[in-house]
């Protein structure tokens, strides 16, 4: 191949754009993702060999050499990794086959412009290069291709690249870096040896630089000519936990997951038994930007026999802990394993079950904490992952009840930080069920008149206002004996909390406004299932509910938003407090046009107190200003 010229991807023009004149913070982290890159090269080698060793070459032992000339101002990175062809250098370097390239441009554009952090969470660490350097060019030869198959790729960062075809005895991939006036910082064997500490200490692979020593005569240190490794070699699960510090734990989370903050919590064990695996598993203290973003796939790393074989392993945690961070280097399972033998290995079942236990013990240890800051640690992260956690309720039947006790809900005595046991510990003697409500908005929930009864008899109530909680409350129908009752569902039964004059007196109330129910019903015709006397409103004149076993409404508009097909909406129930002035106004109205009238204001209220929208909200105005005008 001649000398060509090629355009890079638009995409990649606006990463490079905004990697050069945007990202200024922390600008050593284009080491860790040139040195994390070398490291995959030779994972990626290491994986191929297995069913093809001659692509080893005469170098079976994977390296990556890191060293710097001052005069050149220059810094490489090479390894001896599976490297590349001339084809996929413009693949890779050229274009960006990735989904989170528009959500990658969207943080930058943002708040987050000058994180560089972000740079790795998006599989572009390659273009951190340019934040040190104006020029980088790359050579590079595929494993198994012939010494004159070599690459050179070569780009100023700006809007083309040129490629030619090159000789080069050895496989694998040089980056050398050309750097920008001012970065004369990272010209130094300290300053290099200890970007690589910090970042790439864990890297299985030796990373090399050239030993240096004092000299006397010229008073500075000097190269010796010999290559020594600069980071321990040896992957950080690998080691014993008691040669390990806590910040090295914390460094090695912020390597895999670009999190610039630490973990709220981390488990590292070694399970031996008929499955044998070791984890080092971390649950991060805030949510990542693409938690809900369909496209991107969860799961930890996953290693077997310290071989890498994959980043995003699903296989091996529920999809609702998908947040979870960390890796997993198992003894058991083949080397050349496939996702679509990680579905069906009962090994990887064992382990995917093992992995769910040790997180929620992790969060139960948070969660059930007496200590204070333990305690706001875990109201944070419910903050962060809540809705999250909310879907295993309908995924892992097994730990079913351990989900239950770790969520928390606001409620009429909290805003926030209520549990199932702590709701339980202040029930009402004589309360039997869990009591509950759906709504939009925290403030819905709050002024719903379906709490009236509730309030006025001190009788707390949890108010579910998540987007999930429809679909949890479908598998969760009780908490250690406790049913969970909707106060918005069904006739009002509070039992033993309620005395007996108290019913007397509901029982004479409805069989005196049993004439006037039978009217409304008669005037709202289709539109309601019923009409009843109902003792749960205090203040409010009317609300409405629907039946039992019918799909309530908060969950029916969530469905028709998400543009869903619904069967036969339920009609809903108008229930009526007979002591309400209105309703007693109404007992007094005659018959005819203004009877209905205020009939149909008094359901169309109701809907509206309960977050419903009207069908015909002209009708309802038209309504209120003849009754207005009266």
């Amino acid at each position: 191949m001649n000398k060509q010229t090629l355009s890079f991807q638009a995409e990649v023009k606006q990463i490079l754009h905004l990697v050069t004149h945007s990202l200024y913070s922390n600008k050593e982290i284009f080491l860790r993702e040139l040195v994390s890159n070398a490291s995959d090269a030779c994972d990626k080698l290491r994986f191929e060999a297995l069913d093809n060793a001659a692509l080893y070459e005469d170098q079976p032992n994977l390296e990556i050499r890191v060293w710097y000339d001052e005069a050149a101002r220059t810094i490489t990175i090479r390894d001896n990794g599976v490297g590349m062809s001339a084809e996929e250098a413009v693949q890779h370097l050229g274009t960006i086959a990735r989904s989170g390239t528009r959500e990658f441009m969207a943080a930058l554009e943002g708040d987050k412009k000058k994180d560089a952090n972000l740079i790795g969470q998006f599989g572009v660490g390659f273009y951190s290069g340019y934040i040190v350097a104006d020029r980088i060019p790359v050579d590079s030869r595929r494993a198994g291709l012939a010494p004159e198959a070599g690459v050179r790729w070569t780009s100023e960062g700006t809007g083309e690249f040129e490629v030619e075809t090159i000789t080069r005895p050895e496989r694998g991939t040089d980056v050398v870096l050309h750097l920008r006036a001012g970065e004369e910082e990272f010209l130094s064997q300290w300053k290099l040896e200890s970007v690589i500490g910090k970042y790439s200490d864990h890297i299985s692979l030796p990373i090399l630089m050239k030993a240096q020593q004092w000299d006397e005569e010229k008073k500075a240190q000097v190269e010796t000519g010999e290559w020594r490794t600069v980071n321990k070699a040896a992957a950080l699960w690998t080691r014993a936990k008691s040669e390990i510090t806590d910040q090295q734990y914390q460094d090695f989370y912020k390597q895999i997951s670009y999190d610039a903050e630490p973990p709220l919590a981390y488990t590292h064990n070694r399970v031996e038994g008929r499955t044998e695996y070791t984890q080092l598993l971390y649950v991060p203290a805030k949510a990542p930007f693409d938690l809900w973003n369909r496209d991107k796939r969860g799961g930890v790393k996953l290693y077997v026999k310290r071989v890498f074989i994959m980043d995003d392993a699903e296989a091996l945690m529920p999809v609702y802990l998908r947040f979870v961070k960390g890796v997993v280097d198992s003894a058991d399972l083949p080397l050349n394993v496939s996702r679509e033998l990680l579905q069906e290995s009962r090994d990887v079942k064992a382990i995917r079950e093992g992995c769910t236990k040790r997180v929620l013990a992790m969060l139960e240890d948070v969660a059930d904490s007496d200590d204070a800051g333990q305690k706001a640690k875990y109201a944070e992260f419910w903050r962060q992952f809540g809705a999250v956690m909310k879907e295993g309720i309908g995924e892992d039947h097994a730990n079913r009840e351990r989900l239950a006790k770790l969520y928390r809900f606001a409620s009429t005595q909290a805003d926030e930080g209520v549990s199932f046991a702590d709701y339980v510990k202040r029930m009402k003697e004589g309360q039997d069920d869990i009591y509950y409500i759906t709504a939009d908005t925290l403030a819905a929930a709050k002024a719903s008149p379906q709490l009236e009864i509730f309030g006025k008899k001190g009788i707390e109530v949890l108010l579910l206002t998540d987007r999930v909680d429809e679909w949890m409350l479908s598998h969760l129908y009780e908490f250690e004996g406790h049913a969970l009752a909707s106060v918005a569902k069904g006739a009002v039964d509070l039992g033993k909390l309620q005395d007996e004059e108290e019913k007397k007196q509901a029982e004479a109330a409805a069989e005196a406004a049993r004439p006037l129910v039978e009217r409304l019903k008669k005037a709202l015709g289709e539109r309601v299932k019923d009409v009843r006397v109902t003792t749960r409103l205090v203040d409010s004149p009317a609300c409405v509910v629907v039946d039992e076993g019918d799909m309530s409404a908060h969950l029916a508009r969530m469905l028709k938003a998400a543009g869903q097909t619904l069967p036969t909406a339920a009609k809903p129930i108008l229930e009526i407090n007979a002591e309400h002035a209105l309703v007693k106004r109404l007992d007094s109205a005659e018959g005819g046009e203004r009877f209905e009238d205020l009939a149909h204001v008094l359901l169309d209220q109701a809907l509206l107190a309960e977050g419903s929208q009207l069908e015909d909200p002209a009708a309802y105005v038209r309504r209120v200003n003849a009754l207005l005008t009266a």
